[in-house]
């Protein structure tokens, strides 16, 4: 196995600080990350070997770069400035640079817009549905609603040009609102959408999961009852991550979201101090692989570590091989591999159930598609 030249890094310039306190983050407990720097970003030194090294490493005419956090805007503009001009400096000759950052959104102000505007950046921006619902979670350090400054920073994006991609965490409390959510976000004008479902894996806990996490059914029915929206209305005119990955099956392709992939190990994190992770629901000890200003981005993504933790992916119990949708899904995320199968087999995805049902569901749909696309070619 090598990892694929469309290797995708979630570089965390800040780490895991976060100028908010939403309390399903699964990255506000690696606060120990960021006592391995002096200062509270990457240091610029370390910033330029990065950036030469994913150079290095790509081979496809595009190279990106995404951003995360923490909350990635806590570098400030001139930490951006740098980026932009270090992959000026060190992009190969022909080859193309793209540059994703997800955000809060809370900090974005005109100075932030103006400059992500000019340099084209992809901008990601977390939204949980209208306030009441982005409210629920999503608050400040001292328990205050974030939804006016988030809606706010949206509207200064759009306002510049940009055309921001809604991130939205599903709950247990959203997930009950798929039409409510899915059509304030069309009357905000978004065009591309995420759904992610919140799983908080807590053993002790009924189900084994937190209070706040989506139930696999309600998921289902919440994808379910969308994309029966989108297919009436907005086939063409909005993107739904989900939707897409579903979709590449009827075109033969292959998935793009490492979730769905048959194995991963192609979306590492790099920490502010150079180190690099498996996956960014991975980032402990155990699944540390090296520090670039050892080894080159190149050789870590390539390591027997990384090969292994990616091909472990392919372990599924028997009932997902004899799935139906199995090409759709191939078992999910593995962090979520804890619960049994109907027969007692462990290692069955929590969110199984609600997947299977969307999957089933536009399955109709996607073998139209697919049909339609044969008959052509």
């Amino acid at each position: 196995m090598t990892i694929s030249p469309e290797f995708q890094v979630f570089l965390k310039p800040v780490g895991p600080a976060c100028n908010l306190d939403c309390s399903y983050c699964y990255y506000q407990g690696k606060t120990w990350l960021s006592g391995k720097v002096n200062q509270g970003y990457m240091a610029h030194d370390l910033l330029e070997t990065y950036i030469r090294q994913h150079m290095e490493a790509s081979s496809e005419p595009v190279i990106p770069f995404s951003w995360h956090g923490g909350e990635p805007l806590l570098a400030g503009l001139d930490f951006y400035r740098k980026v932009v001009a270090l992959q000026k400096k060190w992009k190969p000759a022909g080859r193309t640079v793209i540059n994703g950052i997800q955000t809060n959104g809370t900090l974005l102000d005109e100075s932030w817009v103006v400059f992500l505007a000019e340099e084209s950046f992809i901008l990601g921006i977390s939204m949980d549905g209208p306030e009441d619902l982005h409210n629920r979670f999503r608050r400040t350090k001292d328990g205050q609603g974030t939804f006016q400054k988030v809606l706010h920073g949206y509207d200064l994006a759009i306002l510049h040009g940009i055309d921001p991609e809604i991130l939205c965490v599903l709950n247990a409390e959203n997930v009950q609102h798929p039409l409510r959510v899915y059509r304030y976000f069309k009357k905000l004008g978004a065009r591309t959408m995420t759904f992610l479902p919140l799983v908080e894996h807590r053993p002790g806990n009924a189900g084994g999961v937190s209070g706040r996490s989506v139930n696999p059914l309600d998921f289902g029915t919440f994808l379910c009852t969308v994309f029966d929206e989108w297919l009436a209305h907005d086939i063409g005119k909005v993107k739904i991550q989900v939707f897409e990955e579903a979709l590449r099956t009827a075109f033969k392709q292959d998935h793009t979201l490492c979730i769905f992939k048959p194995v991963c190990g192609g979306v590492p994190v790099v920490e502010l101090n150079g180190d690099l992770y498996s996956c960014d629901h991975y980032v402990d000890d155990r699944h540390r692989i090296g520090n670039i200003n050892d080894k080159s981005l190149k050789e870590l993504l390539n390591s027997a570590q990384q090969k292994t933790f990616g091909l472990s992916k392919l372990s599924l119990p028997q009932y997902c091989f004899d799935c139906e949708v199995k090409m759709m899904c191939h078992g999910e995320c593995p962090k979520n591999r804890f619960i049994h199968t109907p027969t007692g087999e462990p290692g069955l995805n929590y969110l199984c159930a609600g997947y299977k049902k969307f999957f089933n569901h536009c399955l109709p749909f996607v073998e139209a598609v697919a049909g339609e696309f044969n008959r052509k070619t």
